[in-house]
């Protein structure tokens, strides 16, 4: 019987039980499309990663990573949770790990500490921000169980945007973000009247306090009820602010998943570059757990 080992981490924070859960499968080798995803829903977190060999040699893997429903392109935890995992294993290289994944080329910069154990990673966005269609504000606060005047729209009113994986971003007062709940039949409504969300509406809720922000992710009809941490959107949504702020370059600290129970502290840079605006985002890694599915 054909066994695939896996680990799990916490994500995005420096002590078990908190942070963004994910399991890795080492070595996928073996495993069809199906099997990921089954393992995936199995598994039962935001994201599982499957680690396969590289296309290109110049590179040190192939990291696919699924939700509980489908594959992602990319996304920000599994891809420092499968960093540290992989540099505990020794297999970066002068601590950078490269990964190929469907939005492109990922490089995580591994963190350790003075003793060289692997503390935690940064990453670069594969891609500069995109936006898509704006969003009424009415429809994205039902979604959050909130009113129309929750949405503050003095800096953008409520958008999908993308570094390579897209969510709809809304900034909302801090009152507001901690009494938000997912309204599924809301997700539903909106979802169905907008084709243009191509049957994503990851929700990204945020308030601001100049560099200093708490965050939110629903993504219930992704089978996500919420997202202790959300790496991918955090960066997307320090680009997003760069742009509308001004300037060239803007450090952001990102806390989420308070409500949940599960503290996490997302580190975003963005920058300016030629293409247009890009974001790092790392934080810490705790192992938990390690195993084997029997297959």
């Amino acid at each position: 019987m054909p066994r695939f080992p896996y680990e799990t981490v916490d994500v995005f924070t420096d002590k078990p039980f908190g942070g963004n859960p994910l399991a890795v499968f080492t070595d996928a080798h073996g495993l069809s499309d199906a099997q990921m995803q089954a393992l995936a829903a199995e598994m039962n977190y935001s994201e599982t990663t499957f680690v396969l060999p590289p296309e290109d040699p110049a590179y040190d893997a192939r990291v696919r990573i699924f939700h509980r429903t489908a594959e992602m392109p990319f996304a920000g935890h599994p891809n420092v949770g499968t960093a540290c995992v992989l540099a505990r294993h020794g297999r970066d290289r002068g601590g950078v790990l490269r990964f190929e994944q469907m939005a492109g080329l990922v490089e995580i910069a591994v963190e350790r500490n003075a003793a060289g154990e692997v503390t935690g990673a940064v990453i670069a966005a594969p891609q500069a921000l995109s936006l898509g269609i704006e969003l009424p504000a009415e429809g994205v606060a039902a979604c959050a169980g909130l009113g129309a005047g929750d949405i503050v729209t003095t800096a953008h009113k409520p958008v999908q945007a993308s570094l390579g994986v897209k969510f709809v971003l809304a900034q909302v007062g801090p009152e507001a973000l901690g009494r938000a709940a997912p309204d599924l039949a809301a997700f539903r409504k909106l979802e169905g009247r907008n084709p243009e969300l191509e049957g994503r509406l990851s929700l990204f809720l945020y308030a601001r306090d100049g560099h200093a922000v708490r965050a939110r992710m629903f993504a219930p009809l992704a089978g996500t009820w919420e997202d202790p941490a959300t790496g991918s959107a955090s960066a997307t949504l320090g680009a997003l602010l760069l742009s509308l702020d001004g300037g060239d370059e803007a450090a952001y600290t990102i806390t989420q998943g308070v409500e949940m129970g599960r503290p996490s502290l997302l580190n975003v840079t963005s920058r300016r570059a030629a293409d247009g605006y890009r974001s790092r985002v790392g934080g810490a890694c705790a192992p938990m757990f390690r195993g084997e599915a029997l297959l």
